[in-house]
């Protein structure tokens, strides 16, 4: 019996040294830094899966971002014989910092960052308020291994010591280099068979999500640029117009309606088209616009055509009629060149010419982007000062009376005047002093994103309101052909939340789509020269100069344009980039998104058009063209300085 005892006893001792055994074969396993870091990237992967995707699938990114990091782990091993702990420690940062910039970036642009983004960062830093109002706190987990090792290291003389002396162990055994050098080339080869088979993908987010966000952002920095241009005799205004499906016959009834008169440009921020005739509990959240709009010409189908340059995309795509770059804003791309635009055209037809902004003219390096538009004058935050500043410069109550006094100075001249006015105080995020409040928000929209929204487009109308007041009472509003739109979308669908998402539901009675996202208003108005109607063809930004010109009876056919004049033509064909995956496009079949390629594309109806979306290949297909064309001929214009000299 006692023989039994003692055997039992000797098993008991033995099954706890080795399960101790066991337990700290396992704690130094989990405190090597090659699977200390790897459990990290799971972790961080899945929480910018989560937020970017959508999907916590943990094998998808085990399979797509652990090898990337696994390679450049295996080279930290197999190479360096000193301070491994500081080169993990160094990976972790640089790699969190593009998981961070990866999950902002789709928060506020709704695309996958690249190092393209890089030219324009002193412009998103201007912006940081409004990328980082959108910013759940949790995000900030992905950087919470930071800090903590951060401040052990820091503290724990000793415990850097340790791990130093480890690694320093493991650094010459023969055989750890070599396993090290087998799963360095199994993980560069996951990396490629993640890469390679969705380097074809039209659509860069499901790109990024085939390939992973860190295989996506290396395929971007390698990857050449494979835009052929097309030599610039070969783009006619007769080609464009096919591919756009132009009927060449078809002339406007209105054609020169407004001949002789200034023309006004007002570009509204951020402003879309559910808020035209809005109704909040019975409160009418635009009433100015809305009166407008029923004494004008008003498009419920028109779309924004912007890029990274937002705003200042929208002045280049108005004044030019061409697209946005494949690359950055417009005003960094495009701006070393002799750019045909609207104010020269109307500058060789008599006008004179001015842009207004509340800025300082070197944000978005607009004052190349002027001096290529060939604006006359451009009066900026020099000329209306800090007085009422909020956002990034003065309110749009300055602007509109500060602008109005130049209008009627411009008026009183021999010649009459083509100005463009850019409104800012509605500005993401949307939080204009409480002094600007000209509503109460109904208890459910308050301390929301969408009811902030709404309140700061509430002051923009009223600050709107007070312009064409002043307009009138000084005789240049019944002289003006007048020309009033959105710059770009203020609610992207990425960037709400469950609550703001439910207000969209009611306010749109179904749920916020694409269409609806990029659906901005126009608004025409020249007096008794224009009957007041709803027009439902399709427009977007870049038809705006052709438009506008079409109605001062000014000829563009020495003009190579993309846009059409809206008012004699009942099809279009709008291109989209950027805020949508490559190939996208609006047309009046509908809104079209490609997967993989146009055969798993997704569409949605218009905002304002109502029927099945049906949109075709052929337009795919034209729209992937004349997005070339319009790159291929841009870029092909003389430079600035040539055209000069």
């Amino acid at each position: 019996m006692r023989c039994v005892l003692l055997a039992g006893k000797r098993r008991f001792i033995l099954q706890k040294e080795g399960e101790a055994v066991s337990s700290l074969t396992i704690k130094r396993w989990l405190v090597k830094p090659f699977v200390f870091f790897t459990i990290i990237f799971i972790l961080k992967s899945c929480l910018a899966w989560g937020v970017i995707f959508g999907d916590l699938l943990p094998w998808k990114t085990i399979l797509t971002e652990i090898p990337f990091v696994w390679a450049l782990f295996c080279l930290i091993e197999r190479f360096a014989s000193k301070r491994k702990l500081g080169y993990y420690m160094t990976v972790n940062l640089l790699v969190t910092a593009i998981f961070f910039a990866a999950i902002m970036y789709f928060k506020y642009y709704g695309v996958i960052v690249t190092y393209h983004a890089a030219e324009q960062v002193n412009q998103v830093t201007a912006v940081r308020n409004s990328v980082f109002s959108l910013m759940d706190p949790y995000y900030l987990l992905i950087f919470a291994d930071i800090i903590i090792l951060g401040i052990y290291f820091f503290f724990n003389k000793k415990g850097r010591t340790y791990k130093k002396d480890n690694i320093n162990r493991c650094d010459h055994r023969r055989n750890g280099k070599l396993s090290f050098s087998v799963l360095f080339a199994v993980s560069f080869a996951l990396c490629l068979f993640n890469i390679l088979p969705n380097k074809a993908s039209m659509n860069e987010i499901k790109k990024a999500q085939e390939m992973g966000i860190l295989n996506y952002e290396a395929y971007t920095i390698f990857a050449q640029d494979k835009t052929e241009l097309v030599n610039a005799s070969e783009i006619t205004q007769d080609t464009i117009n096919k591919l756009k499906g132009i009927d060449p016959a078809a002339v406007s009834p209105l054609q020169g309606a407004a001949k002789g008169k200034n023309l006004i440009i007002i570009q509204l921020e951020s402003f879309q088209s559910f808020l035209m005739g809005l109704k909040v509990d019975g409160l009418e959240i635009t009433p100015n616009l809305n009166r407008l709009m029923d004494d004008s010409l008003y498009f419920p189908n028109f779309y924004q055509m912007v890029g990274q340059g937002n705003t200042s995309d929208a002045e280049f795509v108005v004044n030019s009629s061409y697209y946005i770059p494949p690359q950055g804003a417009a005003t960094m791309a495009y701006v070393d060149k002799d750019l045909p635009s609207l104010p020269k055209l109307l500058q060789a037809n008599g006008y004179q010419t001015a842009t207004f902004h509340t800025n300082d003219v070197e944000f978005w390096n607009r004052g190349e982007l002027y001096s290529s538009l060939g604006w006359e004058q451009y009066y900026d935050h020099k000329f209306f000062g800090d007085e009422d500043t909020f956002f990034f410069g003065s309110s749009d109550e300055v602007l509109y009376r500060r602008s109005a006094e130049k209008l009627k100075e411009m008026d009183d001249s021999s010649k009459p005047f083509y100005a463009q006015v850019i409104s800012m105080s509605a500005h993401h995020p949307f939080t204009i002093p409480a002094e600007k409040y000209q509503m109460k928000l109904p208890e459910r929209y308050e301390g929301t994103f969408v009811g902030d929204y709404i309140r700061s487009q509430n002051y923009a109308d009223y600050a709107f309101g007070q312009f064409v007041e002043e307009l009138k009472a000084s005789g240049v509003w019944d002289n003006s052909l007048i020309m009033v739109y959105g710059d770009h979308m203020g609610l992207p669908i990425y960037s709400l939340d469950h609550d703001d998402k439910e207000l969209m539901t009611e306010i749109y009675g179904h749920e916020y789509e694409y269409s609806d996202m990029l659906n901005i208003p126009l608004i025409i108005h020249a007096g008794d020269s224009l009957k007041p109607q709803t027009l439902e063809q399709v427009g977007g930004e870049i038809d705006i100069m052709p438009t506008a010109a079409s109605l001062l009876g000014v000829s563009m056919a020495n003009n190579i344009h993309f846009g059409q004049d809206l008012l004699s033509q009942t099809y279009n064909l709008l291109p989209q980039r950027y805020y949508l995956p490559t190939g996208s496009f609006i047309a009046s079949s509908g809104l079209l998104i490609p997967g993989n390629s146009f055969e798993d594309n997704t569409q949605y109806k218009l905002a304002a058009g109502g029927k099945t979306p049906a949109g075709t290949e052929d337009e795919y297909t034209n729209a992937l063209r004349l997005r070339q064309l319009s790159d291929s001929y841009v870029t092909q214009l003389p430079d600035k300085k040539t055209a000069v000299e």
